[in-house]
């Protein structure tokens, strides 16, 4: 647990016993795994991570959407606690244990749709995605899979098939897995002007069509909020009109919401924003308030039309992570975070839209519920600036406060804070925020 409430700074960022320890990470640790700021945490508790020197920092990250339910909540921690005491591990395909299958009835419940469903677990996100192709192709007998621009879904190698953008993701790590067609989605900002959700569905189908013809396809994977990608919520009509086509059509609609689910968005899950119920659906991230846990949760169908023992891992479904998500989940339920979530966009969207306003370097603001972005672009222009947008977050990091970045051009600023922020700190970290591009239009 943090020792304050508040941000404070008691050496400039990172301080020296940071500096201390990136010397010996870089004597330990791959030069391939790269962080965003390397202070050295040692407690968090709610919206504040503590590093080694004291120094308290506004977490508006959430460990890239993981942490939705805050740090240290009793809840996650007493579960945790209980079941670690226990027994930590048997794998499920082995010696199974109840916690799995509470982890699969409340996904059930809580997915978009009321038909029948299973769920099979997982560690993590790429994981999930993956047993999704794996699924699809095992259900439909069809290979091709297609994705979209700007999308992101993971490291493995299938997943850095699926995944768009080339550094740092997929850069010399080829060849990649067969069979995975890219089309054009929906990017309001970047569209031209005027283009509808449901236009931009028909341009997609047209292109899968022509190249593929829909009898080849096994499935259409999609983010409903591209996340790396730049945070892109499609324009409406556009999810709903391509969902339809997969179920005219014999397709297996997959939504991911790794980035998305779990209260991020506003909704459970952001599906459920356009009342679009996906065939298959890919959750990690918020599911366990920070312990390694992913699904796939979609029609029973699907899912059981894969071969007994196609589907699993020696981890997937780990007991204390089921503990750590059931958890969560209560979490997210008696504190309504799906309310919190819009309450935190309701603050902050405003804002950033006066700011873009006022200083003339942001060139959208865009996101719902508590996943929100500025996209930074040349003044006057639509030309990407990822450099001030380095700068901005530079700012940031250096008074205390931890946000990321994202897009496929590296020039969005995104904002995860948990969904229990207190509001005092969210006021503050904007605060930070806004005066860190104010300086920037200044240049």
């Amino acid at each position: 647990m943090t020792a304050t409430t508040h941000r404070r700074l008691r050496t400039e960022i990172p301080g020296p016993a940071s500096r201390a320890l990136q010397e010996r990470r870089a004597a330990a640790v791959a030069n391939g795994v790269s962080s965003v700021l390397p202070v050295y945490v040692t407690s968090a508790d709610g919206g504040l991570l503590t590093d080694a020197d004291g120094n308290t920092l506004i977490d508006l990250g959430s460990g890239i959407a993981v942490t939705n339910v805050g740090h240290g909540v009793p809840a996650v921690v007493d579960r945790i606690r209980e079941q670690a005491s226990a027994f930590t591990h048997t794998c499920f395909m082995a010696t199974p244990y109840e916690g799995y299958i509470e982890v699969c009835e409340a996904l059930a419940e809580l997915t978009p749709g009321t038909h029948e469903k299973r769920s099979a677990l997982f560690s993590t996100g790429a994981e999930a995605v993956e047993n999704t192709v794996k699924i699809a192709r095992a259900a439909t007998g069809r290979q091709s899979v297609v994705v979209f621009d700007h999308a992101y879904h993971g490291r493995t190698n299938l997943t850095m098939a699926l995944t768009a953008k080339s550094m740092p993701y997929k850069h010399g790590f080829g060849p990649f897995a067969p069979e995975v067609y890219r089309v054009h989605g929906s990017y309001p900002f970047r569209d031209a002007p005027g283009l509808t959700g449901e236009q931009a569905a028909a341009a997609a189908i047209d292109q899968i069509e022509k190249q593929l013809g829909a009898d080849s396809v096994a499935a259409v994977v999609i983010e409903p909020i591209q996340g790396e990608g730049g945070f892109i919520a499609p324009a409406p009509g556009f999810l709903p009109t391509l969902s339809r086509w997969c179920t005219a059509n014999g397709v297996v609609f997959v939504a991911d919401e790794v980035q998305t689910g779990f209260c991020r968005t506003g909704d459970w899950f952001a599906c459920d924003n356009e009342g679009v119920v996906p065939d298959l659906v890919a959750t990690a991230k918020g599911i366990a308030g920070g312990m390694p846990l992913a699904a796939v949760t979609g029609r029973a169908e699907l899912l059981d039309a894969v071969h007994h023992g196609g589907l699993g891992g020696t981890y997937g479904g780990n007991p204390v992570a089921c503990a750590a998500a059931l958890g969560a989940i209560e979490t997210m339920r008696t504190r309504d975070l799906a309310a919190a979530a819009r309450k935190i966009g309701e603050a902050t969207l405003p804002r950033l839209r006066a700011l873009a306003a006022e200083t003339g370097v942001i060139g959208d603001v865009r996101g719902r519920g508590a996943m929100l972005a500025a996209e930074f672009c040349k003044p006057g222009t639509t030309e990407p600036d990822a450099e001030a947008t380095k700068r901005v977050v530079a700012a940031c990091h250096a008074e205390g406060v931890v946000v990321l970045t994202c897009g496929t051009y590296g020039n969005v600023v995104r904002l995860l804070p948990p969904l229990t922020l207190p509001e005092e700190l969210l006021e503050e970290g904007l605060a930070v925020l806004e005066q860190a591009v104010r300086e920037e239009a200044a240049r």
